[in-house]
């Protein structure tokens, strides 16, 4: 299983100072916030960043296989996913999200509606910046969700904060979290 991490790094993850939770949220959309510390130095973060199909998760694909995603981080770049048809010609693909705004180690913003939000009118902006902190790394993501949508913000908010704190803790658990301190 090629996304899989080890059940003791998930462990370590979820008792890091990660933290993530809808920030916001009204008739017309939702704020979903998630930050942690890891140990990894900006560059090494961003280098691990850009490569989604080592730690989004298979479950939250179209194809249900992460090594289908890739970001290319430029402006204009294409948060996307292939859909695999043969061995030499794919079926198709997905762009979940559009690159707007991409500066090396410290900040990718990315605009999509993801997963069910795809087929509303709906827009998203996904805002990851990583900042030097002590030794390591202050990773923040910030997803704007506004516009019309068949759902109601207060049942999908608490769903996508789900489905992006899953793929946050992941990143974090592969990026080393720094533990809590004391008890």
């Amino acid at each position: 299983m090629r996304n899989a991490l080890p059940i003791a790094m998930l462990a370590l993850a979820m008792a890091s100072p990660a933290h993530g939770e809808v920030a916001a949220q009204s008739a017309g959309g939702f704020v979903v916030t998630a930050s942690a510390e890891v140990v990894t130095s900006p560059e090494r973060s961003w280098q691990e960043l850009i490569a989604p199909a080592r730690w989004w998760f298979k479950d939250h694909t179209y194809s249900h296989d992460a090594a289908n995603l890739s970001i290319d981080a430029r402006p204009g770049g294409c948060f996307c996913e292939t859909l695999q048809g043969t061995r030499t010609i794919p079926r198709g693909g997905v762009e979940h999200m559009r690159v707007v705004y991409a500066e090396r180690a410290k900040a990718l913003r990315m605009k999509g509606a993801l997963g069910p939000l795809q087929s509303e009118a709906a827009e998203g902006t996904l805002t990851i910046t990583l900042k030097p902190s002590g030794t390591g790394t202050r990773i923040e993501w910030q997803y704007v969700v506004g516009g019309y949508m068949r759902f109601k913000p207060e049942e999908i908010a608490p769903v996508v904060n789900q489905v992006l704190g899953e793929q946050f803790t992941s990143l974090v658990a592969r990026l080393g979290p720094v533990a809590k301190s004391g008890g």
